[in-house]
């Protein structure tokens, strides 16, 4: 997929409703020094090229009991069946992510379990069926960073 073109109005703008998503728009029109209706236009326009998904509120997963946090290198006994996998693993709520990757698996998935023993039956009970040949897990004891994309200018090879 080709990059938007966005100019330096909009990754200003970026950058501050990155840091803070319920910003009010009139805040950003003050510090872009441009009026509210330019700033919604610009952010609808971000939207309809696809810049900007959705907005949602982020729950931290072991204040609401998840403690375990696993990635699962995942590799198909047929790599022709990825959609049918996919179809299987968004019905796994544990499953937060699912990746098509190159190297020894042909997806990566994130999962968060309640503890090691949730994380156990999610792994012997529900992947099963989705025709993998082998699998291989590691759990995660702390992230370390998260955070979105950041609005940066490449690199001059020059």
């Amino acid at each position: 997929m080709a990059s938007q073109k966005i100019d330096k109005l909009d990754k200003k703008i970026l950058r501050l409703i990155a840091e803070d998503a319920r910003i009010p728009f009139l805040e950003v029109a003050r510090i872009c020094k441009v009026s509210g209706a330019a700033i919604h236009q610009r952010i609808q326009k971000l939207y309809n090229n696809g810049v900007l998904k959705g907005s949602q509120f982020i729950m931290e997963p072991e204040k609401i009991g998840f403690e375990t946090c696993a990635f699962l290198g995942l590799k198909l006994k047929d790599p022709e069946n990825f959609d049918v996998a996919v179809e299987g693993l968004i019905k796994i709520p544990e499953v937060v992510e699912c990746h098509y990757t190159t190297g020894n698996f042909d997806m990566f998935i994130k999962i968060y379990a309640y503890n090691n023993h949730h994380l156990l039956n999610v792994i012997h009970d529900k992947l099963p069926p989705l025709g993998l040949s082998r699998s291989e897990t590691i759990i995660s004891f702390n992230e370390a960073i998260h955070r979105p994309i950041s609005i940066i200018e490449p690199e001059d090879d020059g």
